[in-house]
């Protein structure tokens, strides 16, 4: 039985990442220190024999005993509300936290995965963005914690891929929905399906004709385990590059939920970036892989999960 270690395994996707792990036959030992994560996210695996959570700041020295075969660094907050109130923290996890689980993975002779994100291309000036892309980034803005953090992960990995010939991968996520996003989340996905199913005003930053993609949390977590399994050293695109405007996005939610909600608009945010779309011609090549769920099955699955904590909250 291999056995893997999964920082940020109480979060949105390293709780999907545990589960799906442990349905694959591994021992997965999760790591999280339930900055944004949930043991609610988990609750369902803690009576499992083969899974163990450790309550851990990944910023800090880590030790654990016996084999790892694969280390997937997926600590940190992702979401624009959670690293504006926390930047510092936000820089550690991808600084030290990646420091200290790569060194990991060289002590126990494990593979390593990094979780970036699309954010390392920043407001990008290059639609779809490919991995050669090197971003317009911002490095003191108020995104910079996270934007930054990431790319010096990214330029961490490599080092260590190339001094110590760890073998290292890195997914660069676009934005990704699903079951287990927190209400409070902040990211256009929760906000719009909160907004709606409570018939409050759908908030739209700027004049909505930014775009994003959306790629369901099934679709990416099949991606990551491609490239886990893979020899690709490089970073890979993981998202959907179904393009949709946020204007269209919002009017679609109101449409599923069924919602009487107005849409209002709002500044946009500063270095919010103008456009977002994965260019996935790699991932397709080399991983045969691309998303399976359409944009509207995905979210009619998010939108129930969340009439369902809607409900719960207001019943407790």
């Amino acid at each position: 039985m291999e056995t893997i270690l999964i920082t940020g395994g109480a979060g949105f996707i390293g709780s999907h990442l545990c589960s799906f792990f442990l349905d694959k036959g591994f021992k997965v030992m999760a790591v999280d220190n339930l900055i944004t994560g949930s043991l609610k996210n988990i609750s369902h695996l803690r009576s499992n024999k083969n899974f163990e959570f450790i309550h851990h700041d990944i910023s800090r020295h880590i030790s654990v005993n016996g084999d790892i075969d694969f280390v997937l660094h997926f600590a940190s907050p992702a979401s624009p509300v959670d690293y504006q109130k926390i930047p510092i923290q936000t820089l550690k996890a991808g600084s030290l936290g990646t420091h200290n689980t790569l060194g990991m993975a060289l002590s126990k002779k494990s593979k390593y995965l990094l979780a970036s994100t699309s954010e390392v291309y920043g407001d990008p000036l290059v639609n779809p963005q490919p991995e050669s892309y090197w971003g317009n980034v911002n490095p003191v803005g108020v995104r910079g914690c996270y934007d930054e953090a990431k790319r010096f992960s990214e330029a961490l990995t490599m080092a260590y891929h190339r001094i110590h010939r760890l073998d290292t991968k890195i997914a660069r996520i676009f934005n990704t929905y699903g079951e287990r996003m927190r209400l409070d989340d902040g990211r256009v996905v929760p906000n719009f399906i909160v907004q709606s199913l409570k018939n409050e005003p759908i908030t739209v930053y700027g004049d909505g004709h930014q775009t994003r993609s959306f790629c369901y949390i099934s679709d990416l977590i099949e991606g990551i385990y491609k490239l886990m399994l893979s020899e690709i050293n490089e970073p890979v695109n993981l998202g959907n590059p179904d393009e949709h405007t946020i204007m269209d996005f919002a009017k679609i939610i109101t449409e599923l939920t069924g919602s009487k909600s107005d849409i209002i608009l709002s500044p946009l945010p500063e270095d919010d970036p103008k456009v977002r779309s994965p260019d996935i011609s790699k991932a397709k090549k080399t991983l045969g892989w691309e998303p399976k769920i359409k944009l509207k099955e995905g979210l009619k699955r998010t939108i129930e999960y969340f009439k369902i904590n809607i409900s719960n909250q207001l019943n407790n």
